[in-house]
């Protein structure tokens, strides 16, 4: 049996350990992080851990051979989403066979990958790499970026200039050299509670609320009129979606206080930062004035992003793309609907590409997989990437 056959054989059991650890964003990485530190420490392999400020969540940055110019990042994130009220047909957090099909959170999203990048690290080794192979395992990628974002500016100091980033979130294989971006936001709406029979006497916040969704709502007309289109993504346009919206308490009280959250998804080359001035300006010129003006200094909005994702830019022709399908064995890239960390990383110049194993209409629902083909064809990446950077 050769040693890649041998690498391939491995990727079971690690994804079946890397599933067993339940790191839904609302819990610690720490045990997953730690399992991966240990079975590179066991090929002698150096981890450094970039932990969050209280040190219950990590990410994960290693090294397989000479930490120089012109390498490859191979990145995932670490942690799941919830699967509370979802109909699984197995223990979500322990893996199942099922006709060529592994069942488990985070099979395709994203376990699957890092799995098959640790099952290739012997390979990686034997292959005296002249250029390296570095991973960047990622916390809280599901819930803002936010261990990307932690992990940036070490990777900026400590990380040779790669060649390419590869983002392992599943394109069935797929090259994706684009992206939306989003900018996730949360509006606090503070008014004065009065009787409802004595309007005068009150400052509705809910209706506020409403003034700031229509605004949101006039964007989003405005942005698929008139905005930036690009016929690769579906929609083409600049999107928007108002969340989840709490206010009030009885019929005949004027609420006090409302909050809503709201995203847009920016096609690449739309000034996304404009489109959150122009709502900032709404706020201080129009309604927090008129507010103050009816009840007082207490009175006011504040909008937070409290989650931010820049879109990925496709680079045509470049090196790092092609790259990228030379790995994948494609002759053509493709765009994703989903984000992914991709855009933080072409924010500090390293070049990025989304390609990973498994298919996203399968992530984040009851009884999500990946077959041992899309798995195995994921092998076959690392296999020509293991060449690639000792030629």
């Amino acid at each position: 049996m050769s040693l890649a056959d041998e690498c391939g054989q491995a990727v079971e059991p690690l994804l079946r350990a890397l599933v067993g650890y339940d790191t839904t964003s609302r819990n610690s990485n720490m045990a997953l992080i730690r399992h991966i530190e240990t079975y590179l420490a066991s090929h002698g392999i150096a981890s450094h851990l970039v932990a969050n400020d209280d040190g219950s969540k990590a990410n994960l940055f290693a090294t397989i051979g000479p930490n120089v110019e012109g390498g490859v990042v191979l990145s995932g994130h670490t942690d799941v989403v919830p699967v509370d009220d979802q109909d699984w047909s197995s223990d979500p957090f322990t893996l199942t066979e099922e006709e060529g099909r592994l069942v488990g959170r985070g099979t395709a999203d994203m376990k699957g990958f890092i799995a098959v990048c640790l099952a290739y690290v012997p390979l990686f080794l034997e292959a005296k790499l002249t250029r390296p192979i570095h991973f960047a395992f990622t916390y809280d990628e599901e819930v803002g970026c936010l261990g990307i974002q932690h992990m940036l500016p070490y990777l900026a100091e400590h990380c040779a200039a790669p060649r390419l980033v590869v983002v392992g979130e599943p394109t069935s294989m797929q090259v994706a050299a684009a992206h939306k971006g989003q900018h996730v936001c949360r509006t606090r709406i503070t008014g004065r509670e009065a009787h409802s029979s004595r309007p005068e006497d009150g400052v509705n916040a809910v209706m506020a609320a409403a003034d700031l969704i229509t605004l949101i709502s006039s964007f989003a007309a405005r942005e698929r009129e008139k905005g930036v289109q690009d016929e690769a993504f579906d929609p083409p346009y600049t999107s928007f979606n108002v969340g989840p919206i709490r206010g009030g308490s009885m019929f005949n009280i004027i609420p006090k206080a409302c909050e809503f959250d709201w995203e847009f998804r920016p096609v690449p080359g739309t000034d996304a930062q404009e489109i959150l001035n122009e709502y900032q300006r709404f706020i201080d010129d129009v309604v927090t004035p008129r507010m103050k003006a009816a009840g007082g200094a207490e009175c006011g909005v504040v909008n937070e992003v409290w989650a931010y994702l820049p879109p990925l830019k496709a680079d045509p022709g470049s090196d790092a793309e092609t790259l990228a399908m030379l790995l994948a064995g494609k002759n053509e890239t493709t765009v994703v609907a989903f984000g992914t960390e991709g855009g933080h990383f072409q924010s500090i110049d390293f070049p990025a590409v989304v390609c990973g194993p498994g298919d996203i209409a399968q992530a984040h629902k009851p009884d999500e997989f990946i077959t041992m083909a899309e798995l195995a064809a994921c092998g076959k990446f690392m296999e020509r990437l293991a060449r690639a950077l000792s030629a």
